[in-house]
């Protein structure tokens, strides 16, 4: 199983990339958590812990863990400590900048999936 903590649900990846991910076997996905400006390090650790709990449930062969860097960081620490492989999705960027006709500039990105690659 692939567990996708992240605010990207799979059903919206591309076809490569959910192929990449169902190399672990089916797709779930966990909603990344919203995080607050209000949020200390013993708020962190309660949501780590809330998230760890309802990703171990699953049994998952791997994770992908992306958002907010703080709570990312703790969460893949406590996976990989558990011996779970953590994984992030790679991309690369093809940008274009241009200038509209009332001289308004305007930047277009598109990612374009790599791989994933273990933290």
């Amino acid at each position: 199983m692939f567990v996708n903590v992240s605010n990207h649900p799979s059903s919206l990846w591309l076809k490569n990339q959910r192929k990449s991910a169902m190399e672990y076997g089916e797709i779930v996905d966990v909603a990344f958590p919203a995080i607050y400006k209000e949020y200390n390090s013993s708020k962190y650790d309660e949501l780590v812990e809330e998230y760890l709990e309802k990703i171990l449930i699953l049994q998952p062969d791997a994770v992908m863990v992306q958002g907010e860097f703080i709570f990312t960081y703790r969460l893949v620490k406590s996976l990989k400590e558990r011996g779970i492989k953590v994984l992030s999705s790679r991309s690369e960027r093809v940008s274009k900048e241009f200038k509209d006709e009332n001289n308004v500039i305007h930047k277009h990105s598109i990612f374009e999936f790599v791989g994933f690659q273990e933290y």
